[in-house]
């Protein structure tokens, strides 16, 4: 399990989190909900120790990361997987590269053993023979699928997803969510997955959790998300500025 506890992040007088707490359990997939700027990819560079809190307690399986010195947070790290918004692929590097990356970097296998683990990490996420392949000749949802197997390939126990179908269209935004709850289920992963697509997260999550100017609203299961009486969570979910309890609109 993950838990964030007491959690504040602040640049002076700009509270970005605002005495937070959240416990992330083995196995669901979380969806973090929020406008621009409500902080819910801090939350994600929290959680995989890439920024630390103004004040509170991070545990992951029990561990207190903020404890960890740089090469232990590095082993901590190895479990997780990330795949970033705008994919954050090495231009320079091949798809096959870009995959076998981690591999290279935290493994001794041999470059055959590599070969393998990158092309099966790749079927499943829906690409074949495409390893020779640059990021600048992918489409913007085979740079998401791409992103997704690289962070695969070290088998990590938990995902985190930063706005996964940002940028696509409708029909790619659902192939990346058929994607999550595939990876899920086959991998067995926690998962969490920072969006402001409704559709998305009510399709991929097992739970929501919605962060408002800092503090999290409402968390909850999927229906009484759906069916919160909060008016200002109802806006959020409808899109509208007039929603009105009962689910009228004027």
């Amino acid at each position: 399990m993950i838990s964030l506890q007491d959690i504040t992040v602040a640049y002076g007088s700009r509270v970005i989190l605002n005495h937070i707490n959240l416990d992330i359990h083995t196995g669901e997939t979380l969806a973090i909900l929020g406008a621009s700027g409500s902080g819910k990819s801090t939350i994600l560079r929290l959680i995989i120790g890439l920024q630390k809190p103004t004040s509170g307690k991070i545990f992951v399986d029990g561990q207190d990361i903020l404890a960890l010195d740089e090469d232990q947070m590095d082993q901590v790290r190895l479990h997780m997987g990330m795949v970033f918004q705008y994919s954050a692929l090495f231009d320079s590097m091949s798809v096959g590269e870009n995959v076998a990356f981690g591999l290279r970097q935290h493994t001794k296998k041999s470059e055959a053993e590599i070969r393998e683990i990158v092309h099966n990490k790749l079927h499943l996420v829906g690409l074949d023979n495409v390893e020779a392949m640059m990021p600048n000749n992918l489409s913007g949802g085979m740079k998401k699928r791409v992103s997704l197997a690289r962070a695969i390939a070290l088998e990590p126990q938990v995902i985190l997803y930063d706005e996964p179908t940002a940028g696509l269209d409708p029909l790619r935004s659902m192939d990346i969510n058929h994607l999550i709850v595939n990876t899920q289920r086959q991998l067995h992963t926690t998962s969490v997955v920072v969006t402001h697509d409704m559709e998305s997260a009510f399709y991929v999550a097992d739970r929501l959790a919605y962060l408002e100017e800092g503090e999290f609203r409402l968390i909850a299961d999927k229906e009484t998300f759906r069916s919160t009486t909060d008016a200002q969570v109802q806006r959020f979910i409808h899109g509208s500025t007039d929603w009105q309890e009962g689910g009228n609109t004027t």
